[in-house]
């Protein structure tokens, strides 16, 4: 039998992510994500301790630097989280939220079967770049899932910026997945800039002379620290759940997705 091109290999695994729950995937080589404008930045911003991060692991400036040697290629998931569906994002005290645990088995059944029927290594990656994890907007912008756009969220043709991601590398080299043709945030008026309740998008923060051309948001304008004070604020409002026979009280977060909500891609 004749051995499956890289590229139909590559088709293969995307189906093959779809198939066990995913709603986009894609690949992109490791070297191109090590360069990739988050990486190329973030030693050059404040440090940030807001919600999302981890302390006492890897500093985010050091990111990839301690990935496995072997690892070639990244494949990125992408599982679709539409308005109507909002507790795939609401933290409930069990190990994240509903719509990441569900990630992290789709991400364990397509390193499952990688393994077993390509014959690839993998290495599943935590979610947090500071405990090895990797900077998931810049992956699935390389493997072609969406673009980055003016509201400094992934944003994707088919579900706009209301996806969740997740990543896994293996040790073969892979032709990454071409980018759609199309850029959501073309001629849009941004309405995701006006809704923040917070202001995060109201007045450019960084400047080329700062950073060069890999600006937040595309032009500087986003402000990671107004950004959490609205998550810290979703915080201090979590909502009590009482216990039941299964588990004890919690508090129950919604965060906020005022901006992802009101950007009109993929509607």
């Amino acid at each position: 039998m004749t051995e499956p091109s890289k590229t139909e290999q590559v088709e293969r695994i995307i189906d093959k992510a779809v198939e066990f729950g995913a709603d986009l995937a894609g690949v992109a080589p490791v070297e191109t994500l090590k360069t990739s404008p988050s990486h190329r930045v973030n030693p050059r911003i404040p440090a940030y301790n807001g919600v999302g991060t981890r302390e006492g692991g890897k500093s985010q400036g050091g990111v990839g630097a301690e990935w496995p040697e072997g690892a070639r290629s990244a494949v990125v998931i992408a599982l679709a989280h539409a308005e109507n569906a909002p507790e795939l994002d609401w933290w409930d005290g069990l190990k994240g939220t509903p719509g990441n645990r569900r990630l992290m088995r789709i991400n364990k059944q397509l390193s499952d079967w990688l393994r077993a029927d390509m014959g690839m290594r993998t290495w599943p990656l935590p979610y947090h770049v500071e405990k090895g994890g990797i900077f998931l907007k810049d992956a699935a912008a390389a493997a072609g899932i969406g673009v980055v756009g003016r509201n400094n969220l992934l944003v994707t043709e088919t579900f706009g910026p209301r996806v969740r991601l997740r990543c896994l590398l293996v040790d073969a080299d892979l032709p990454p997945t071409e980018p759609a043709d199309v850029d959501p945030c073309d001629g849009c008026p941004a309405p995701c800039r006006d809704v923040c309740p917070r202001g995060a998008f109201a007045e450019p923060v960084y400047t080329d002379e700062s950073l060069g051309s890999d600006l937040p948001g595309r032009d500087g304008t986003y402000s990671r620290q107004l950004c959490n004070q609205r998550m810290e604020a979703d915080i201090v409002g979590a909502e009590p759940m009482p216990a039941t026979k299964d588990r004890e009280a919690y508090k129950r977060i919604k965060y906020c997705r005022a901006c992802e909500l009101a950007c009109i891609a993929g509607l």
